[in-house]
């Protein structure tokens, strides 16, 4: 009885197994993700001739791009809607607001393994775009301006397959991002946003 019973239980965990669905990657293959991202700046060491400065974090709709140039191996783009972030001054409060764009290439390896997750690891290079600066506060009236950053890019994350070409995503990615801030046309120093970026998606595999 017993032997029976662990029979009845491997066949029923193989079937199950079987019936789990895989994304599988493979060359020529293309993914495009739609989510949610939160970016979370560490603000390390951004001590300038004004005085700490800090940048507030943010929530945007992305999407993501992902061409595969091998099995299991792919390229993919990032882009988004402008993130918008309060600029904060040390014992002056919000001084100013940016908004950025932050387009990220990575390379990118996913660890497949015939189960419904699929977790993977890339890394890249990251633009950032500041843009549509404005002074409040201290700096009300005045000019602030941030210059463009390049910056590495590192990114991890699991895809968990619900289907042959759909998978809900959960990654997080930390990129370099530094910028020479200006106010009224004098460098103030950098400012080092250095953002750990957290989201999840929805990735469709075609």
């Amino acid at each position: 009885m017993t032997q029976r019973v662990l029979v009845l239980t491997t066949a029923a965990a193989l079937m199950l197994g079987a019936a789990v669905p895989a994304l599988a990657q493979s060359q020529g293959d293309m993914t495009v993700g739609l989510g949610l991202h939160w970016i979370e700046p560490t603000n390390d060491d951004s001590n300038t001739a004004a005085g700490p400065i800090t940048v507030d974090g943010n929530l945007r709709p992305t999407v993501t791009f992902e061409y595969f140039i091998a099995d299991n191996i792919g390229v993919e783009l990032l882009a988004s809607f402008p993130f918008k972030h309060d600029i904060n001054l040390g014992g002056a409060g919000e001084v100013g607001d940016t908004k950025h764009l932050p387009p990220t290439l990575s390379l990118q390896y996913h660890f497949a393994n015939g189960s419904q997750f699929t977790p993977f690891v890339g890394a890249g290079i990251n633009y950032t775009y500041f843009f549509d600066e404005n002074g409040k506060g201290a700096l009300a009236g005045s000019r602030i301006s941030l210059d463009d950053s390049w910056g590495v890019a590192f990114h991890a994350g699991i895809d968990m397959a619900f289907g042959d070409n759909g998978a809900l995503r959960a990654d997080v990615r930390y990129i370099d991002i530094d910028t020479d801030a200006k106010v009224d046309g004098t460098n103030i120093g950098s400012v080092k946003i250095d953002p750990w970026v957290f989201g999840a998606a929805y990735v469709y595999k075609f």
